[in-house]
């Protein structure tokens, strides 16, 4: 990325929150644009973790890396 070029937020089409961080892709389709938060639960979900599990581990994310 250029240092002079803005980065657009984008609505994320799971979830619906606008985000400025790096997209993940969706493994559903392998093309539609997520935010890195679904893209996360997406992962832990294909592993079999729990939805309450993957919240913990967002919270963990978010607490060390300022989110």
């Amino acid at each position: 990325m250029k240092i002079n070029e803005r980065i657009q937020p984008k609505k994320c089409p799971h979830c619906g929150r606008i985000y400025s961080e790096p997209s993940a892709l969706s493994r559903a389709d392998g093309v539609t644009a997520i935010c890195p938060d679904c893209g996360t639960r997406e992962a832990l979900e294909s592993i079999g973790i729990d939805v309450e599990e993957q919240e913990k581990i967002l919270d963990t994310i978010h607490q060390h890396t300022g989110q």
